[in-house]
């Protein structure tokens, strides 16, 4: 298996995949709008019309499937809502398609999924890939997704669904946002449980997925050491060198900002790595000073 095709590849998550894979000999093509990527090796798609080059399936040992509208990227108006879902199940079902009626399939699909499956209310709770799926949006959101994930592995391809959690990085994603204000404070109370991974681990999750064929189903593709929203910003907020105030931030408040998107930092969920870990992947950031260290260096 030598060629990986990656939707979504320009993104933070597929850069640092895709050049993870480039290092072990694989050659990679990303799956996108426009062909023209800046020397990277692209086939185009148009996921509205549901139309894709052939050529891009035929080529494929392997897939990484990442294409998504940036659930944090704008405020939930029903448009963006309604973004958010078709740019994943529309994506899967047009991947689906085309593999469907390729003659040369991949042996391989490994798509992202989202902790947000088992939604923003599990308290203390430790969930793992059994627990049932919350009702909020994007837990309904995450349940679509991985339905039309379910139908591509019907086909008969080794199918991998990584439920990602927040995604640690110097690049951009969560960790960026806690801490552009000028002082670092907690998100409502602040004890709301986040699922952390350190980017580089994600990377080398999905690349251990791609190898190893006994990884088949459902993971968590989280760290194994949660952290609350205030530990994690006080952590990061001293290795960045900024000032922590321990005040949260007023629910409210931040409701009146975000509207309901404020559900994702308000609320939160502690999800287990025992599977992933159990089928022999090993994290090289497993604590979050750890995490941080390589993020702040």
């Amino acid at each position: 298996m030598k060629h990986i095709l990656i939707t979504g590849g320009s993104g933070l998550i597929g850069k640092k995949i895709t050049h993870l894979l480039e290092r072990k000999g694989y050659e990679v093509a990303w799956l996108s709008r426009n062909a023209d990527n800046k020397g990277q090796k692209s086939f185009e798609w148009d996921i509205q019309n549901q139309e894709m080059d052939e050529e891009a399936i035929n080529w494929a040992d392997g897939i990484i499937h990442l294409a998504g509208a940036g659930v944090a990227d704008k405020r939930w108006t029903a448009e963006r809502k309604k973004a958010i879902l078709q740019s994943r199940t529309m994506s899967t079902s047009l991947l689906r398609k085309y593999i469907e009626k390729s003659s040369q399939k991949p042996s391989v699909f490994v798509s992202a999924s989202a902790v947000g499956y088992y939604g923003f209310n599990t308290e203390n709770e430790m969930v793992d890939e059994n627990a049932k799926p919350g009702d909020d949006f994007l837990a309904q959101v995450v349940t679509a997704w991985e339905d039309e994930v379910s139908k591509i592995e019907n086909l008969g391809l080794r199918t991998v669904m990584l439920r990602i959690g927040i995604v640690l990085a110097k690049e951009g994603g969560a960790l960026v946002e806690m801490l552009k204000p000028p002082v670092a404070a907690p998100l409502g109370s602040g004890k709301q449980w986040m699922s952390w991974i350190q980017v580089d681990d994600l990377a080398r999750m999905f690349f251990y997925a791609i190898e190893n064929e006994q990884v088949k189903g459902i993971y968590n593709a989280v760290g194994p050491n949660p952290a609350t929203n205030a530990e994690l910003t006080e952590k990061a907020a001293k290795k960045k060198g900024k000032l922590f105030v321990n005040i949260g931030v007023p629910g409210f408040g931040l409701k009146i900002i975000l509207g309901e998107m404020a559900q994702m930092v308000l609320g939160g969920n502690k999800a287990s790595s025992k599977k992933i870990q159990e089928a022999g992947f090993e994290f090289r950031y497993p604590r979050l000073e750890e995490a941080l260290e390589k993020i702040f260096v």
